[in-house]
């Protein structure tokens, strides 16, 4: 039989029964070339096109006489079509060497030297094909670099003639820029002999000029800086005026008199901007809040000098804007520390540089001790044994209190679990969770799971909340908690009477127990006085236990304060009268 793809006149024949199969062939090409290298064309599409060229090399393989040229176009085909890779190129001819004779059943007596012949072709071809492809591109992309480059330089020159009116000077303003105000404090710092010279600096920033770019939009914002730059102008007179950037200003005092001389200079700055500007219709007024710093040139360098005055409007604005501050370097040094103490809390944590000392809470009624609070201490390499007040603070302002919360209350519970080997009913432990603790989702989980690990029964835990954080009107960290209550974890409120002392509130809280402020308590030291106190804790007590509420008193320091307590219904108490925070060791010996 005729081979289909044979010419005409070809002696070449088909093996005899032989099945020819030029589109599997196809498939399997396609199949092989496919991913090895970017090709903008689908599978079905490459499918078609590699069908074709299998006609062409089967035609080329049978033809007579024996013909290259169609190698070498089924080559270049392939580099035009994209398939101009290393690995591209090998996998084809794999695939044709081991798979084209056989599947569309080819034969001939010289098959073999044909095959070799053809694939060199098909491998020349596609060498040159790509070999001019690359002269192409490379002819191409040098000469857009040339044109690139004409045009960068032609932008370059643009540029640096813009940037020859702006190098200096803010756009918007008119007003020097940080450049320039650097370039001014640098050189009136090393001027010679002005070492016993001052200079001065008021570093002002608008108060929630953030909302007039929100509400009315960026182009009123811009126009009420150039305003308040107008304004600044006439107000500091012969002082340099700049604009740092955004609604921030400089005022620079080459020749300073004293600290008098600034204020006058920062309270003339707040009058100019306080004063009301139109801008597009609308009637505008904005504050500023300014950081003063004065000092002496000598010693003095320019990025202190600017470090010194942002700290200082952060105080300004801190202490709720519109105002002045004046720079205090004792105030700085604290700062500073109370910045390295919350940026050490997370290596201490690692370190286990954190311990907790306990505090006995003691029944009224019997004397019998019935839980203990869980006081947080940190050993510092440098500064000693720190108490909660010098760091619990910093931990809630910078967030590390989630962290330095979750290991006390790990800790908490594994420590107390120990307790029930003492052989008598142990007593439960009371820890403090900040607001930030309160309103995090996993709250339930973090519980159940430190429950679940140390064995601690639910009702030997106790969590100790403030009023302002039961008081909010989010609805999921009061669901938590009356989760937590329905596992039989008790909750308590922290220092009741210092904030809402909402005691109609609570009936709809989840919580078991009151612990009533020291303030009040630290009246009842004396019989003679503190009867107004009395009845205020009275009071409290009566409304605690009409709500099913205990009742414990904090900070009892005395026999007298702890009997009037008793005498007034008060169920428990703690303070030094009844013992002195200590290791879990000594509470562990108190119970036995």
């Amino acid at each position: 039989m005729r081979s289909s793809w044979a010419a005409s006149g070809a002696s070449v024949a088909e093996s005899p029964g032989a099945t020819s199969c030029p589109g599997t062939f196809a498939r399997a090409w396609a199949k092989a070339v496919s991913g090895t290298s970017y090709l903008p064309m689908t599978q079905a599409e490459l499918e078609t096109l590699l069908h074709r060229l299998t006609g062409q090399l089967a035609g080329a393989l049978l033809a007579e006489p024996f013909d290259l040229r169609a190698g070498y176009r089924v080559g270049t085909e392939l580099v035009a079509a994209h398939i101009a890779s290393a690995e591209g190129l090998g996998r084809t001819v794999e695939v044709i060497q081991l798979r084209l004779v056989r599947d569309l059943g080819l034969v001939a007596e010289d098959v073999e030297d044909r095959m070799a012949r053809l694939l060199a072709a098909v491998a020349t071809g596609y060498a040159r094909a790509l070999r001019d492809r690359t002269l192409d591109e490379q002819e191409s992309i040098r000469r857009a670099a040339m044109m690139a480059r004409t045009h960068a330089e032609r932008a370059l020159r643009a540029s640096e003639a813009r940037f020859r009116h702006q190098a200096t000077h803010d756009p918007l303003t008119g007003l020097p820029n940080r450049t320039l105000f650097t370039e001014r404090l640098t050189a009136a710092l090393n001027e010679p002999g002005r070492g016993a010279r001052r200079v001065g600096v008021c570093f002002l920033d608008l108060d929630r000029f953030k909302v007039v770019n929100d509400t009315l939009g960026h182009q009123v914002g811009d126009r009420l800086l150039s305003i308040v730059a107008e304004r600044l102008c006439q107000t500091a007179g012969e002082h340099l005026v700049a604009r740092l950037g955004g609604d921030e200003f400089v005022i620079l005092v080459e020749s300073s008199g004293g600290t008098d001389d600034m204020v006058a200079v920062a309270e003339a700055a707040l009058a100019a901007v306080r004063t009301p500007a139109l801008v597009d219709g609308h009637e505008l007024q904005v504050s500023a809040s300014i950081g003063i710093v004065e000092r002496q040139v000598a010693g003095a360098n320019p990025g202190d000098l600017m470090r010194a005055a942002d700290s200082t409007l952060h105080w300004a604005k801190s202490a709720g804007g519109a105002r002045w501050a004046l720079y205090d370097a004792e105030r700085n040094r604290r700062e500073l520390a109370r910045y390295a103490l919350s940026a050490a809390i997370p290596a201490a944590l690692e370190r286990g540089e954190f311990y907790l000392d306990y505090q006995p809470l003691t029944s009224l009624r019997d004397g019998r001790l019935i839980g203990v609070e869980a006081l947080v201490r940190w050993r510092h390499p440098e500064l000693g044994v720190l108490r909660p007040d010098s760091f619990i603070g910093l931990a809630e302002e910078t967030g590390l209190i989630v962290q330095l919360g979750g290991w006390v209350l790990a800790e908490a519970c594994r420590e107390a679990e120990a307790w029930s080997a003492g052989g008598t009913a142990a007593p439960f432990v009371s820890v403090n969770l900040a607001v930030r603790q309160v309103h995090r989702p996993g709250l339930v989980q973090e519980v159940r799971a430190l429950l679940r690990q140390t064995g601690l029964p639910p009702e030997r835990l106790q969590l100790e909340i403030t009023e302002s954080t039961m008081m909010s009107t989010a609805k999921e960290p009061v669901r938590a908690l009356r989760v937590l209550a329905d596992l039989g974890v008790r909750i308590a409120i922290d220092d009741f009477g210092t904030g809402y002392s909402n005691l109609a509130y609570l009936r709809d809280l989840p919580v078991t127990e009151l612990k009533v402020a020291g303030e009040f308590v630290a009246g009842l030291r004396s019989p003679s006085v503190g009867r107004t106190d009395e009845r205020i804790l009275a009071s409290l007590v009566s409304l605690a236990h009409a709500l099913d509420l205990t009742v414990t008193a904090e900070g009892v320091e005395t026999a007298g304060q702890a009997e009037r307590l008793r005498a007034i219904g008060c169920d428990a108490a703690q303070g030094w009268h009844f013992g002195r925070p200590a290791p879990a060791d000594r509470i562990l010996a108190r119970i036995r």
